[in-house]
């Protein structure tokens, strides 16, 4: 494959950065996932700002990955909770992933902050690549990339 006489404008990782690639977002996505749900908890456990926050929350709900589900807690105002939906249990793997990258490389010495494991048998979880015979890749390098049935060469100047 010749990556270069492709376009990159309907790339999918391009797409999902679109939704995802900031890094209040993925922070917000880490809340979620560990069963932070509203707005002033996300805010005061992250230390975010309220309008930075506000603009992450509504991207995620308008792009399918959070609900927002109104709840009203006796003599206040009505407020929304954000639960994942299945769009957002999706990108699990993807968070997973920058935990491991990071505990590999960016851990302090007294080693990982979090420890996610297996609910039922108590062993860490882990990050792996297969291919869909079920091989395990251990480098990038056991793998290849060719044009899809989206790929579209690029215009010739």
């Amino acid at each position: 494959m010749q990556w270069l006489e492709y376009d990159t404008d309907n790339c999918s990782i391009q797409r999902t950065l679109d939704v995802i690639g900031e890094k209040w977002t993925i922070l917000v996505l880490r809340e979620a996932f560990n069963g932070v749900r509203r707005f002033d908890q996300m805010r005061d456990h992250m230390g975010v700002s309220d309008p930075v926050l506000a603009d992450r929350l509504r991207k995620l709900v308008t792009a399918g990955v959070l609900e927002a589900l109104p709840y009203r807690e006796p003599g206040r105002r009505t407020r929304h909770e954000y639960k994942l939906t299945e769009k957002g249990l999706d990108l699990y793997p993807v968070l997973i992933s920058l935990l491991s990258w990071g505990d590999h490389h960016r851990a302090d010495g007294a080693g990982p902050a979090v420890v996610v494991t297996h609910r039922d048998c108590g062993e860490p979880v882990t990050v792996a690549v297969e291919c869909a015979a079920g091989h395990r890749l251990e480098s990038a390098r056991e793998s290849r990339s060719a044009p899809g049935p989206g790929a579209r060469r690029t215009a010739v100047g």
